[in-house]
């Protein structure tokens, strides 16, 4: 074997579980594309001790705390894939390059998957958002607006409400029943039918949103929730699944070990809901439990 642990991704899941491997003065390898879910926020909001610090920052100190310890190496590339071995398993880089460990932690996260409405790419991260414990505060008591992308949207919208009076609930010709209109009525959110058509103002800013019926519906800000894919490795290592309203994550027990014994996974590819916090509680599981799976094997 080449190392004991390899660890695929570098944000803040897969470094929380390697620092504990490298704690454990065991050798660990992370193996980072360089593509975290939130590069494109200005700041990551929530996480205790570092709250309005550059996400990139963050992961900076991460990288050079990690480094300290001799038994830890980041190698900055992509892994094409995975599969088990005998004594444990080997990934392959983009290169070509083969690595193998006793034990591999999946912490690739996931990858958004943007709606097809005009601006809201250009938008992701500054004006149009996806978790409001994340961003929602930065527009508190502005004019926000919830797009919505399934029927758990209008239940986004009630949420929203927290941090504003002046929230519109844009449908996007998704149906809603008596109840969910007469709810968000009561709340004061004004409600828009129509799909949506485009964004205004200059990206990365937001000033309204307009609809396919030619309404404008004034907006500082916006939120929406993306279906997110997830990288192929687990299904090729033959991990199962689960289904949430987003899309799907590896199934994993309370040691954040998946269905595949040695193969553990943390932070977004393995839990629904999202946030920076519970990736790094989860690594920390999944450091430990794979630390321990081989102390006591």
């Amino acid at each position: 074997m080449d190392t004991d642990f390899i660890v695929v991704g570098g944000s803040f899941a897969g470094m929380a579980a390697a620092i504990q491997l490298a704690r454990a003065n065991r050798p660990v390898r992370v193996i980072d594309a360089g593509q975290p879910r939130n590069r494109f926020a200005a700041a990551a909001h929530g996480f205790v001790g570092h709250d309005g610090r550059a996400p990139h920052a963050i992961m900076a100190d991460a990288r050079r705390q990690l480094l300290a310890y001799p038994s830890a190496s980041v190698i900055d590339a992509t892994v094409d894939s995975a599969a088990r071995i005998d004594g444990g398993f080997e990934v392959v880089l983009a290169g070509g390059e083969r690595m193998r460990a006793r034990r591999l932690i999946l912490a690739s996260g996931v990858v958004d998957q943007f709606p097809p409405i005009d601006g809201v790419r250009e938008r992701w991260g500054a004006s149009i958002l996806h978790c409001p414990y994340c961003h929602g505060y930065e527009f508190l008591g502005r004019r926000l607006a919830v797009i919505g992308m399934m029927p758990m949207s209008a239940h986004m919208a009630q949420l929203i409400a927290e941090w504003s009076p002046f929230v519109t609930y844009c449908a996007n010709g998704i149906a809603l029943d008596a109840q969910q209109e007469q709810v968000l009525k009561a709340r004061g959110i004004r409600i828009e039918h129509s799909k949506v058509a485009s964004l205004g103002g200059v990206a990365p800013a937001l000033d309204g949103i307009v609809l396919e019926d030619g309404t404008r519906v004034p907006a500082d800000a916006a939120f929406l929730a993306t279906q997110v894919s997830t990288s192929p490795l687990a299904r090729q290592l033959g991990c199962e699944f689960d289904e949430g309203p987003l899309g799907l994550y590896v199934r994993t027990n309370e040691f954040q070990e998946t269905t595949v014994a040695g193969v553990f996974a943390a932070g977004d590819v393995a839990r629904m809901p999202h946030n920076a916090t519970w990736a790094a509680a989860d690594g920390v599981m999944a450091g430990t439990a794979a630390h321990r799976s081989v102390v006591f094997a």
